[in-house]
């Protein structure tokens, strides 16, 4: 839930690894602080706040001819969670009289027993971290050989890491471990990167490694030598990235969640190519890895997610239910493996997760797994751990994702999970005419989104009206309650506005109470043949004050409505995904009337790799 970059080479390492950090800015965090190799000590800097703090103090400490000396170090932007965003709790952590640094992304959750033990041998902790036990525990290891140190010290932990580590006493090496939390290694021309995410190296290389549990590895700027927890040598194939640098740049955009929202006809067209097959009123999904004869076979789905993927799964839930016939339930990845879950090899597992590192989800699969289930991943970042965990599935080719608020990932999670569902219904009950009908809808998404891209000019004139508002509901019945959950969502993640997400039906049992006049009430009432209800449910909140913004298909009246967003007419499946890019659009400019942070709302990080 935090930034590392590392960089060993020719280069001078102090921009790269500020460089580095904006572009993990992302990912969310309260403090940043780097190390660097310079002469026979370490050398390190640490800020409360903004990466721009970090970089102003670096150009007060150090003259500038200083800053070109330094040809390797390790940066880190922390999300504070043993303790508060201070200096102190600031990485990188020391070890060993300041001769070992070390950054870290995850939770080491023996972290007090660590602790009692090393204070009884005499160290006296500086911060509150759980990441300075683990620290220490490599300092004490250390005897010359630093990752001889870092595996006797990773022997001792329980928990999740990413890290990386420096030694005064070995120029020119970076040493770097993962167990659930993420880390790629960049390989260039005379030199090597380290990094929690691709797009913190994109600029420098293309060509990484993807480090798995348990591999520890020795990085200097031409050679990479990866060892498992027992020291065993291990070799990892070098990999191509799927994308340019600038494909992590704002390209114009105030925002990236602006410029991501705008790339959706593009990113939907990549997760649509080559996978319809209208003729045959079908999917084509070879990532999936399973014949007809196993998809047959399937008894139960079970869609697991957090957050945005959990509302994506819950419209697959709808979809294969109606398409395919199946029983499909979405359910809260983190409950998942604790409720003892009642899976067999009959049942197919569908894990959601954008980055593909979520921790929650990464859990459930191993439980799915261990259980005997068929378990596919739905992630979009090539090479992350669920996808190769899981070995079979759909990447959603929707392009990197910056903004902490997912736009782009949740209609292209929608889209794959309604192939999916194209696809086992064909096998099933589902006739050629109607997957032919749905198969030419889903080709249509990228002209459908573009039309309500054309409308943001009128959404923004809506989220005018509404911006100085604290509250809000937002009410969906069928697949669109999750649409409805994932609006509400977007509202409160970027704008502060307490949002809430209700199946339309529900209103009436209890929160209605909460309508005072001028309420905002978000109603999906798209073309369906349940949207009478919904519309009834609307006039109950008008009958008590509230303002109704209603989601509606082009051409439907619109008579009692306060505010309207339309989307063009499509299926009642494949509106879902032009509704959710509406109510991202007035989310957006909801929170750009309020003066938000947009990208970096607080207390939000992108990918969540702890529990």
């Amino acid at each position: 839930m935090c930034g590392i970059i590392g960089y060993v080479g020719g280069a001078p390492a102090i921009p790269v690894l500020l460089a580095g950090l904006k572009r993990l800015e992302y990912r969310g965090y309260d403090s940043a602080g780097l190390a660097l190799q310079a002469g026979d000590r370490l050398v390190a800097l640490k800020s409360v706040g903004k990466v721009a703090g970090l970089a102003e103090k670096t150009r007060q400490t150090w003259t500038p001819e200083e800053q070109q000396g330094p040809r390797v170090g390790i940066a880190h932007t922390r999300w504070a969670t043993h303790g508060a965003p201070t200096e102190p709790n600031a990485h990188p952590h020391f070890a060993a009289g300041g001769g070992i640094a070390l950054v870290h992304n995850g939770i080491i959750e023996n972290y007090r027993a660590l602790r009692a033990r090393l204070e009884a041998k005499g160290h006296v902790f500086v911060s509150e971290t759980d990441t300075e036990a683990l620290a220490r525990l490599i300092g004490e290891a250390y005897q010359g050989d630093l990752r001889a140190a870092v595996l006797a010290a990773l022997r001792q932990v329980d928990g999740a890491y990413g890290i990386a580590v420096l030694s005064r006493d070995e120029p020119g090496v970076i040493i770097a471990a993962r167990k659930g939390s993420p880390l790629v290694i960049g390989v260039g021309e005379g030199e090597c990167l380290v990094a929690s995410d691709p797009a913190a190296i994109i600029a420098h290389t293309r060509r990484v490694i993807y480090l798995d549990d348990g591999d520890v590895a020795r990085v200097t700027a031409d050679h990479v030598d990866i060892v498992d927890l027992d020291a065993a040598r291990i070799d990892r194939s070098v990999g191509e990235l799927g994308f340019a640098a600038d494909a992590v740049e704002k390209g114009g955009y105030e925002h990236f969640m602006l410029k991501e929202i705008h790339e959706q006809p593009e990113a939907l067209r990549n997760a649509l190519r080559g996978r319809l097959d209208p003729r045959q009123g079908t999917a084509i999904l070879a990532g999936m890895g399973t014949s007809p004869r196993d998809l047959a076979e399937i008894r139960r789905i079970v869609l697991l997610g957090c957050g945005t993927s959990l509302h994506a799964g819950q419209v697959g839930e709808h979809a294969f239910g109606e398409l395919a016939g199946i029983s499909a339930s979405a359910q809260q990845a983190a409950e998942f493996r604790y409720r003892n879950p009642l899976v067999d090899p009959d049942d197919l597992v569908v894990a959601i997760s954008q980055s593909g590192e979520t921790a929650d989800t990464l859990a459930a699969v191993r439980e799915a797994r261990e259980k005997g289930a068929l378990v596919l991943g739905l992630v979009n970042v090539v090479g992350s751990t669920i996808a190769r965990e899981t070995g079979r599935g759909v990447y959603l080719h929707a392009g990197p994702e910056i903004s902490v608020a997912s736009t782009k990932a949740f209609t292209c999670q929608v889209a794959v999970l309604l192939l999916m569902a194209l696809r086992l219904g064909r096998g099933r009950r589902l006739s050629r005419e109607r997957g032919a009908a749905l198969a030419v809808e889903l080709a249509r998404l990228p002209e459908l989104v573009g039309a309500v891209l054309a409308r943001e000019a009128e959404i923004a004139a809506v989220a005018e009206r509404f911006a100085d508002q604290e509250h809000a509901f937002y009410l969906g019945r069928g697949p669109m309650q999750a649409v409805a959950l994932e609006g509400a969502l977007k509202l409160k993640e970027i704008s502060y506005v307490h949002a809430e997400g209700y199946h339309a039906a529900e209103l009436k049992h209890g929160p209605i109470a909460l309508l005072t006049p001028g309420t905002p009430v978000v109603v999906l009432a798209n073309r369906s043949p349940i949207r009478d209800k919904v519309l009834g449910n609307a006039e109950e909140c008008r009958a008590r004050g509230a303002c109704v913004i209603a989601v509606m298909t082009e051409g439907d009246d619109a008579a009692g409505i306060d505010a309207v967003l339309r989307i063009p007419d499509c299926d009642p499946l494949v509106a879902t995904i032009p509704a959710a890019v509406a109510l991202q659009l007035l989310a957006y400019h909801v929170a750009r009337r309020r003066g938000c942070p947009i990208d970096q709302p607080r207390n939000l990080a992108k990918s969540v790799t702890v529990e």
